[in-house]
């Protein structure tokens, strides 16, 4: 009977695993730069399916080893999540889903290990577990439900302008348009005035109206850095060397 649960624990933790890697790449598609997601999910999935494979061996992965892979696959997606979700703002999926993977890590070792645990081992034990939940809702609060990447829609929208991408879920446009936030104001009129040209540069005026009321609304561009609106004319031009005529021309600053 022991030997059974073990079993089905083991393919719980497979399935797990398995899952997570799957969620991360799936979910990469939603981010402004999905590599890191998808790498990170890919390793994930691959490290699953290995265990997976050696159920089969004569002598499987023990539930130990499993949490023990958990852990420090974990604790690693930890440390790049929280890289990205704090500094380089790009990504939100990592942290998250690597805190899940931590926190059934530690806490799975934990359980196995209670009853060899003295009293205040085990306080200090529970303690920890809490800390370890507490964290883990503020990744899932700070990265799935109220995550933000203005910034980094802003980039992936002028990366996939420069490479000729202005159409398309993954183009330019599409990134501009999730590229403003309520609360950094300041991104704002950089994300209008680069779907003012664009949709001027596709021969859309109705919308470029729009997003030159929206850009006049917010100071016009004078809150725009002129570098930036340089850049966006230099790309479409690069794009179409004849689209001069569709742009505004550019003030001695922006030049």
């Amino acid at each position: 009977m022991l030997l059974f649960e073990q079993d089905s624990l083991r393919w719980i933790l497979v399935a797990f695993e398995t899952l997570i890697g799957l969620v991360l790449i799936l979910g990469s598609k939603s981010q402004p730069f999905p590599l890191p997601s998808r790498r990170f999910g890919w390793i994930v999935l691959s490290i699953g399916l290995l265990l997976a494979l050696g159920q089969f061996a004569p002598r499987p992965v023990s539930v130990l080893g499993h949490l023990s892979v958990l852990t420090a696959i974990g604790s690693f997606g930890l440390l790049v999540g929280i890289h990205h979700l704090i500094r380089t703002r790009r990504e939100v999926l990592i942290a998250p889903f690597s805190g899940f993977m931590f926190c059934v890590g530690v806490g799975g070792l934990m359980v196995t290990t209670w009853a060899d645990l003295n009293t205040f081992e085990q306080w200090s034990g529970f303690l920890a577990l809490v800390v370890l939940g507490g964290g883990q809702t503020w990744l899932v609060f700070r990265g799935l439900l109220i995550g933000r990447l203005p910034l980094a829609w802003s980039q992936a929208g002028m990366v996939a302008l420069q490479r000729g991408f202005i159409d398309g879920p993954t183009g330019a446009i599409s990134c501009f348009e999730k590229g403003w936030d309520a609360e950094e104001e300041h991104l704002n009129p950089m994300a209008y005035v680069a779907l003012h040209r664009l949709n001027l540069f596709i021969g859309n005026a109705e919308k470029a109206t729009e997003w030159l009321d929206a850009l006049n609304d917010v100071g016009g561009e004078k809150g725009v850095a002129p570098e930036w609106i340089n850049a966006i004319h230099e790309s479409i031009l690069r794009i179409d060397p004849n689209a001069s005529s569709l742009l505004p021309a550019l003030t001695a600053e922006e030049e």
